[in-house]
């Protein structure tokens, strides 16, 4: 896997506002933000895309979703919030890094592109 922007962020070569850091992950507002709220949370272990995912990730996955979560109710997102995982250039995704995107803040619209 290449080196990517959120390799560099993990290891504070750039700085980012981080809202949740743990073994598994790490959760920092996005710098370019969708919505009042937006989160990325990512994994430490470096995997480019949500299909390269193993049997070994399912922990990790729903890792991922719970501290999304968690930060939805820490952020008094209770009225709704959406979670988003872009999947290959057509999918959107931008950074060859899985990523779940936390949106809300707003009342948010559908279908979303």
């Amino acid at each position: 896997m290449a080196e990517t922007i959120f390799a560099k962020i993990i290891r504070r070569e750039i700085p980012a506002q981080i809202e949740h850091e743990d073994e598994m992950c790490l959760a920092f507002h996005d710098v370019a933000p969708q919505a009042p709220t937006h989160i990325l949370v990512i994994p430490k272990k470096p995997i480019p895309r949500l299909t390269e995912v193993t049997d070994a990730d399912t922990p990790l996955l729903g890792h991922l979703m719970r501290v999304a979560t968690e930060i939805a109710m820490k952020l008094n997102l209770a009225n709704g919030f959406r979670l988003v995982v872009n999947c290959g250039t057509d999918g959107g995704q931008t950074v060859d890094h899985l990523h779940i995107h936390l949106l809300g803040g707003r009342s948010l619209r559908w279908p979303p592109g």
